[in-house]
């Protein structure tokens, strides 16, 4: 098939890499989002997928929206037979879904009906989900509500930030989509529509919802620190500035800190929580690099009975 594939950051690559590799279809141009500020010096820099299709000399499009007629109508000029999506990161409007005569499909990492929006690995972190996946699916105008073509499942590991598990979940996921565009091509595929039970929502975590609640078990405070990391980055405050918690592990055996009080050691440093303690292995104070707990706590010299939180 002729695929136009839609994708803007570096998760959406081992999936354009597996396409572009695929000798049954052949990706004649890419969608992706504009040219963004990105470093120090604020410059403009091409997303991901669009530097690799350009280094793989394939037409790159970057509409400001995908409504706009100037992209659709350069897409009725390249008439796609399939639009696969990976996290392009803009809504598609009617008129752009009905161009290829197979649809967009979109590789959503998550078992759909569930987690459907932009966080899928985040909340199924947050909530403990002991096993997830990926869903390959048509878009239609409702939010990751169309008919599915096939899925793959994932455990989610103990120790699993958001982070490890959607790399995991991205190339595992190359191969779900390249198999749905094979079967799409050669008839062998039919999209099932999905259930109205089993409904879940995953929004966007914003920067205030990575907020640690100390007052909450230990295992909610893993969970937080895990799936929101890399970003926006789990959180607390100590001494009125914001401290990033980037890991932590739990010490079920140690329940003698109230909520939010710390202890440091000459190698270690633990915060009571609403059910036992949890030691803090890497953290990063406002404006300095991420560093050990450990060495954290020697330079700002915690006293007896300080805690972080409000």
């Amino acid at each position: 098939m002729k695929l136009v594939f839609a994708g803007t950051p570096e998760v959406a690559l081992p999936a354009l890499d597996a396409l572009i590799a695929s000798d049954r279809h052949e990706v004649v141009a890419v969608v992706t989002r504009p040219d963004a500020p990105a470093g120090r010096g604020r410059r403009l820099v091409a997303s991901p997928v669009a530097q690799r299709a350009e280094e793989a000399g394939i037409e790159v499009l970057k509409p400001a929206r995908p409504r706009d007629e100037d992209f659709l109508a350069r897409l009725r000029e390249i008439a796609p037979d399939c639009c696969p999506v990976v996290a392009y990161g803009a809504l598609l409007p009617k008129a752009a879904l009905e161009i290829p005569v197979h649809g967009w499909v979109n590789l959503h990492f998550s078992l759909l009906p569930a987690w459907r929006g932009a966080a899928p690995v985040q909340h199924a972190v947050l909530a403990g989900d002991e096993v997830t996946g990926a869903s390959t699916f048509r878009i239609e105008e409702g939010l990751d509500s169309g008919p599915v073509y096939g899925v793959l499942t994932e455990e989610v590991r103990a120790t699993d930030t958001s982070g490890d598990l959607l790399t995991r979940l991205a190339f595992a996921g190359a191969g779900l989509l390249a198999a749905t565009m094979d079967g799409i091509e050669d008839g062998s595929l039919k999209a099932v529509p999905q259930p109205a039970e089993g409904v879940t929502l995953a929004p966007k975590i914003e920067v205030e919802d990575a907020k640690i609640d100390w007052s909450a078990p230990a295992l909610r405070v893993d969970r937080v620190v895990r799936g929101c990391a890399p970003a926006p980055g789990a959180w607390t405050l100590f001494r009125g500035e914001r401290l990033k918690v980037m890991s932590v592990a739990l010490v079920p055996d140690r329940t003698d800190l109230a909520v939010g009080e710390v202890a440091a050691t000459k190698k270690a440093v633990f915060v009571g929580t609403g059910s036992h303690a949890v030691q803090l292995q890497w953290v990063q104070p406002q404006g300095k690099k991420p560093m050990a707990a450990a060495d954290w706590a020697r330079g700002v010299r915690i006293a007896e009975g300080e805690r972080v939180g409000d």
